[in-house]
Formats: C-alpha cells, structure tokens, sequence
C-alpha cells in the first residue's frame, strides 16, 4: 500500500493518536478519559458496574487510579518514570512509598532481554502487589545502592466503565462490534481498535438499515462478562458480530472464526477478508485471545468472530513499548476499515430469493436484461444472471452464490435487483409470507371446539364415561 493517505486515513490515524498517551486499565479514570473522546465522535452512552459486583464466576474488582510513580537511583537518577511512558509501571500496583537495596527491587522488576530497549506492558488486577517495568539495558545497568521507589495509586470501591452505541434498524436483530478500551499506551493493541470501531460506528449510523447495530466499548474480559450479564435476556437477537483489535499494523488483515465456525459471521468476513487483503488468512477459534473467548463461552456461543491484522502475540512489538503509534499506519487503519463497511454492506444486502421461472432458463434478451446493469462486461452480466436464476430456490444466500460462482457479491446482488425488477426473482421473506396461515379466525370444528380445554379428545371421553354412574 502507497500514496499520500487520505482524509478518512488521516483521521483515523489522529483519533488513534488521541488515545494514545492515556493510561487506561480495566477500572478508572483513564477508561473514562478514552470514552470520553470516542463520544466526540458517536454518541455513546456509558455504564458503570460498581465494585464487588458479581460477574459469572468473577467480580467488578476496587477501582484502580495512579497520579504517579518513579524510581530513583542512589544519586538521585530517575530510572522508571510514569510520566514519561505509562508502561513503566505494573498495571493496577498498589501505593507504596519505600527504600529498597537493588536485590529487594530487583524482584519487582520487570524487562525483555530478546527486545533490551523495550518496555514490557504488565498486569496484576487480581493480586495485590507492585511492581515496574523498565528497558533490559537500563534494569542491567543498576548498581548496587538503596533506590527510592514511590506509587501514588489508589485501589478503591468505584466502578468498572464501559461505552455503548447502539443504531436501531428495522429488524431487531442485532449485529454487535466490540472492542477493548482497556490497555494503556499500545497503539496498535488496542487504540487501532477504538479508532476503527468509532469511525465504522459513525459511518454506520449515517443511514437506515436493515438490522440493529450495537457498538460495545469495553475493557478485556471482566468489560465483557459485564456486558454480557446485564444484556443476558436480549443476546438471542445477536446475528452477527466481530471483536475488533489490533487494525494498524503492516500485518495482513486475519479472520479468527467464531466457536461453531458455520455462522453468517464466518461466511461474510471470510468473503470479505478475499476481496480486501489477498494476504488475508482465516484461523480457526481457540479459547485464548480477546473477548471473543467471553462471547463464543459454551454458555453464550454468539455468532461472533475476531478481526484483526496481525494477532495477539503475533508481531515482535506485542505488548512492549515499540507498540507506538510509529507502528499503526493511515493506510493499514483505512483498509481495516473499509473491510468492516463491507462486511456490514453485505450483511445488509444478503438474502435469499425464489425463481418464478424455474422451469428452463426464462428468456432474458426478449426482457431488455443483456446491458441493464451497468459497470461489467455482458459475459460477467450474463453469468452472474444465470447463477441466480439456477442458484435461487430459496435455499441459498447470494452470498452463497458469490463463494459459488467465484462472482463478486456486489455483481451478484446488482443481477438479482435487476432479476427481480424483472419479475423473474421474489424474496424468500415475499414467498414466507405468501404461505403464511390467514390470521382471520376460522370457524372451529365441533372436536376442536371440544379439544379447547388442552386435553386429548379421547382422554376426555373416557374421562366422561368414568364419571357416569353404573347401572
């Protein structure tokens, strides 16, 4: 990919920009901070779970907040400072103010010896403790010597944030998007997908649809399973939906399916992954990733699948400092992008049809067809009619037809709307509703006016005759 980005590139670029210094994690004022921005953009309405609230088999933890932290050498050198990248220390550390000799800190040090420049990003939500993160050369390069270590955190009853979107369609049957806002200074894991699922949001929302959309901003697993337990009821109207991270990278855009691996989720991304990326590669599900383990869990099983460029743990720079906004380019975060409008157009514009003809190939040239779609050769026009036609008996999608022929899904669908301005194709939901049953009440027969009262007919004779006395 080459040129000058473009407009949608560059804002893309800068809104993940904006994100970037912020240090968030799964509770806090950093989360707030994110969503905050992203409603510059969308309309996002925010939730907030408290703490200790049960979740499944966890809890909504004590709100986690930092001012700052640093260490200082024996001669007063700051050799870990927060301010200057928030990496450097342990996500959710508890306060501490102390002297410690360089075997005592050495234990609460963390480093990468593979990537000497780099500093690891590391967590403890669930376990109370502290520690640091610093470049391999620099932890190698301490002396021994009393170090001044100081965390001004808090760990407190609050809550956990999260952000929704939610776009109402004509069918409430939904398609969900969600994307964790939970990782602080990473660009590519996760504000490339903050910015992706902000932009796709606005752009989803700028006309009518067919289904309901719904944008969930969340952080990893604890924002999820919150997610999932306050719209438990309502999970049923899921159709479709994808997790979204890691969209600025160089890597080729990756499908990871959903746990059934058969859904409409899997053909479409699939199908779109072909036409965007040539490089593109579909992985099969695995529990381990991001939040697509909490929505496919055996209990849940959403049709919901994960897109991203290169996966977690894929790329040298996962989760370390040199996962910067050098790392996430305009043109990667665009066509991240555009491959989500696809998926959504072709959601949209997917059915099934019938053929009113299907007996032989009706005449199409004595119908005026041969030129009435616009933009393809008449051998690709032609084809694309004729694999409608043979293909549309109600049992297939024109998405199945597209995989089929090995036609794009925007020929197919132009050659179905002319087939049907034509009179020669009807929508399955046209034909459904002409076998409906008439909701006029009909006049009831005299056994089932007798059968009204839920028991068999014949049970209810022969309850009759026991009750009649013997003579």
């Amino acid at each position: 990919m080459s040129g000058r980005p473009t407009t949608i590139a560059r804002e893309l670029h800068q809104l993940a920009s904006r994100l970037y210094p912020i240090c968030r994690s799964i509770t806090g004022h950093g989360v707030r901070q994110s969503l905050g921005l992203i409603r510059e953009q969308i309309p996002l309405v925010t939730h907030e779970v408290p703490t200790g609230t049960a979740v499944y088999d966890w809890e909504v933890p004590p709100e986690w907040n930092i001012e700052d932290a640093a260490i200082d050498s024996p001669d007063g050198e700051r050799i870990a400072d927060f301010r200057k990248h928030n990496l450097h220390i342990v996500s959710y550390s508890e306060p501490v103010a102390a002297a410690l000799p360089l075997a005592a800190l050495d234990e609460r040090l963390h480093s990468l010896p593979e990537h000497p420049g780099w500093i690891p990003y590391r967590t403890s939500y669930y376990r109370r403790t502290w520690g640091f993160c610093l470049a391999h050369e620099a932890r190698q390069a301490l002396r021994a010597g009393n170090y001044r270590v100081e965390i001004r955190s808090s760990l407190a009853p609050g809550s956990l944030t999260y952000g929704e979107f939610a776009i109402p369609g004509r069918s409430r049957e939904e398609v969900l998007f969600f994307t964790h806002v939970c990782h602080p200074s990473l660009a590519n894991d996760n504000t490339s997908g903050m910015a992706v699922a902000t932009a796709l949001a606005k752009w989803t929302a700028g006309e009518p649809r067919r289904y309901t959309y719904r944008f969930v901003f969340a952080p990893g697993t604890i924002g999820s399973l919150c997610w999932l337990r306050q719209n438990e009821r309502d999970l049923g109207r899921v159709r479709a939906g994808l997790v979204l991270g890691l969209l600025g990278d160089p890597g080729a855009l990756t499908y990871k399916t959903s746990r059934d691996a058969n859904t409409i989720t899997d053909a479409t991304a699939s199908y779109v992954l072909s036409q965007i990326d040539q490089r593109s590669t579909v992985i099969p599900f695995s529990p381990y990733g991001y939040d697509e383990r909490q929505l496919c869990s055996p209990g849940f099983n959403l049709p919901v699948g994960r897109l991203t460029r290169s996966v977690n743990g894929g790329y040298p720079q996962y989760h370390s400092s040199a996962d910067d906004l050098a790392l996430i380019r305009p043109e990667y975060l665009e066509q991240s992008l555009t491959a989500c409008q696809l998926f959504v157009t072709v959601l949209e514009e997917n059915g099934r049809y019938i053929n009113r003809s299907p007996k032989g190939e009706p005449r199409l040239g004595k119908r005026g067809l041969y030129g009435a779609v616009g933009g393809m050769s008449p051998a690709e026009r032609e084809q694309a009619m004729l694999w409608v036609l043979n293909q549309s008996d109600g049992s297939k999608s024109l998405l199945d037809i597209a995989h089929r022929s090995g036609l794009s899904f925007g020929v197919i669908r132009e050659a179905a709307a002319a087939l049907q301005q034509a009179q020669l194709l009807r929508a399955e939901a046209e034909d459904a509703a002409r076998r409906k049953p008439s909701s006029a009440p009909k006049k009831r027969s005299r056994a089932q006016s007798q059968a009204g009262t839920g028991r068999p007919l014949a049970r209810r004779r022969a309850a009759t005759r026991a009750k009649r006395p013997q003579t």
